[in-house]
């Protein structure tokens, strides 16, 4: 794992800058069958081993898209800390591609690299490039543009 450690003031300066890498995070069959019961997105792809492990083009069950993308949130924090942040939002995406299949059993990681800085009234909006790896795969199994809101 690696983390920018920084301040409001020190953010644009940090434009073009790779943030950091977070650590692997497993992605077990418990978590998408969380995942399925919270979100109502129960498709056997995601839920039924034994018919995935059968007939699923994957091999077997794989993770919800969404599933990866919604991981990108604890993972952020072990990437960017901002020390004098108030409060920060997720003020939304504008980019989200899912390249490659999360099979169960994979980790994941992302790696950040700070895109644009801009001011808002009360703090600073920044928009990223992430890139969310599975351990062992050739691509990405999620690229986004992720932008947050961070008020001192």
């Amino acid at each position: 794992m690696s983390t920018t450690r920084t301040t409001l003031a020190e953010l644009p300066g940090l434009t073009g800058t790779e943030l950091g890498t977070s650590d692997w995070v497993e992605v077990a069959q418990q978590r998408v069958n969380l995942f399925a019961e919270a979100t109502g997105d129960d498709q056997w792809i995601h839920v039924d081993v034994e018919r995935a492990n059968r007939e699923s083009p994957f091999g077997g069950p794989i993770g919800h898209g969404y599933l990866t993308l919604s991981l990108l949130i604890p993972m952020w924090s072990q990437v960017l800390v901002v020390t004098d942040v108030g409060m920060a939002v997720n003020y939304g995406l504008n980019k989200v591609r899912f390249p490659a299949p999360v099979p169960v059993g994979s980790k994941l990681r992302l790696t950040a690299t700070l895109k644009d800085v801009e001011e808002v009234t009360g703090g600073l909006q920044i928009t990223a490039t992430a890139v969310i790896e599975r351990e062992g795969g050739d691509k990405p199994v999620c690229i986004a543009e992720p932008v947050f809101r961070f008020y001192s």
